[in-house]
Order: structure tokens, then sequence, then C-alpha cells
């Protein structure tokens, strides 16, 4: 049976993950926060599922040897965690936006560095990692969580070519907004929520449907993909775009 771990396994999409491969016939590790929805999810599987509450923003270091007293090997990690800030960039608690590199950056390596050699050996397995549209350019407002969202996107793609023929896949999903937690999180109002036009368990049957075909990145959804097409524009225009389009209310 294989394995895989799914972070952010808690609300949104990260719950989807967990549900579409129990379904698919993984055993789970599910990790987050939030320990009791971990339990509440873990019994509502199929299948098997570990529950591992975890602060990936201070403990993500210490996950690897958790997974390893329970003595399963990782075939499918999906990095999924992260979070995001919103507003004027001094106005935000810079301690809040430190965390998120944490989680959005460093939880990303710390995880694929623990698990990826196991992988290789075996010649099989890979590393899903959920980064954004949001990465895709830059985003006033949203400055750490584009960049770290950049840095998601453009680390998955490396690592995708670099392990071209090694059997073990790398897939980077870029969803637009999508209806979870994520907006009232991060902070935004009812009047600078934009519109979603695709449903988290959509967002997830794309992604694993990418990932067994060997695909390197995908936009879920028809829809966004069309935006984001259309949307092509020289930088400062972008930037101009959006920050009209993410400027809070005064």
């Amino acid at each position: 049976m294989p394995i895989s771990l799914v972070t952010g396994a808690s609300s949104g999409i990260g719950e989807q993950f967990a549900r579409q491969l129990s379904a698919r016939g993984y055993e789970l590790i599910l990790v987050a926060r939030r320990k009791d929805r971990l339990e509440q999810l873990a019994a509502e599987l199929p299948g098997n599922a570990h529950v591992l509450a975890c602060d990936l923003a201070t403990e993500s270091g210490a996950l690897p040897a958790r997974v390893s007293e329970l003595g399963l090997d990782v075939d499918l990690l999906v990095n999924n965690a992260g979070f995001g800030t919103y507003g004027n960039f001094t106005d935000i608690d810079p301690a809040r936006e430190v965390e998120q590199v944490r989680v959005n950056c460093e939880a990303v390596v710390t995880l694929t560095h623990a698990f990826l050699p196991a992988m290789l050996e075996r010649r099989s397995g890979g590393v899903i990692v959920v980064a954004s549209t949001a990465g895709m350019q830059p985003l006033p407002y949203e400055v750490v969580y584009s960049a770290s969202k950049a840095f998601a996107l453009h680390f998955t793609e490396a690592l995708h070519e670099e392990l071209r023929d090694t059997g073990v896949k790398m897939l980077a999903v870029n969803p637009g907004p999508v209806p979870t937690e994520w907006q009232e999180i991060a902070g935004h109002t009812a009047a600078s929520i934009i519109p979603t036009s695709i449903e988290t368990d959509q967002v997830v049957r794309e992604a694993l449907d990418a990932y067994d075909s060997g695909k390197r990145s995908i936009i879920p959804g028809g829809r966004m993909r069309w935006f984001m097409r259309a949307t092509r524009a020289p930088r400062s225009i972008q930037l101009r775009i959006a920050e009209r389009l993410y400027r809070p209310e005064s």
C-alpha cells in the first residue's frame, strides 16, 4: 500500500488531498497544527491514517524523525501547508511575515530534502507542492505571499527537471482563488475577497491527474488557465492592474 504524507491536511485543499488519496488506496500521514480536526478527518477516511500534529513554522525539522518512528516510507509527499497575509506591508506584523516564509518556503525545502533521497533510491514516488497563481506575478498587498509562492513554483519546476529520468515526479499545483479558510486567515475583508471559480475537490482531482501524467506544473480549472493566459502583459502593467485589484479599502 503506498503511503502519502499531506501537510495542512486539516482543511481546504489539504483535506481534499487526504480524502482523494485515501480513496485511491493510500495510507496517510496527516500533518497540521489542529490535532482535533486531523483526528476527525482520519476517522472519516476509508483507509488507514496516522495523525501528527505539527506547527511547521517551528517544528518542520523534527517531523521526519516522527515519521520514521511510525516505521513508514513516504511514497508521495504533498507539501500543501501554507498561509498568506493581506494589507500594506509595513502594517503587517513582521513576525507573522517571517512565519509565513518558514511555512510556505522553509518547510517545503526541509521536508522535500528529508523524503526525496529514499524515493530516488527506490526510483519511484514523488512530491506535489501547492504553489499558487499568486506566485506567477508580484502582488502588491500580498507581497510576502506572492514572493513565497514564486519560490515554491520555481523550486518545484527546477527539481522536476533535475529529477528527469529518475522515476521520481515533481509537480507544482497553482490554484487561483479557492473557497477555503485562506482568505479569512490572510485578513481579507468581504470587499477585498477575489471571487472563486473552482472548488477544492476539482483542484485536487486535476492535480492528481497531472501527477499521474508526470507533468511539471498545472493551473487547475479551465477558466483560471484562460484568465492567466489572457492577462499576460509587461510586468509594469501587471503590477498596476494587481495594485488596483488588491488595494485595501481606505
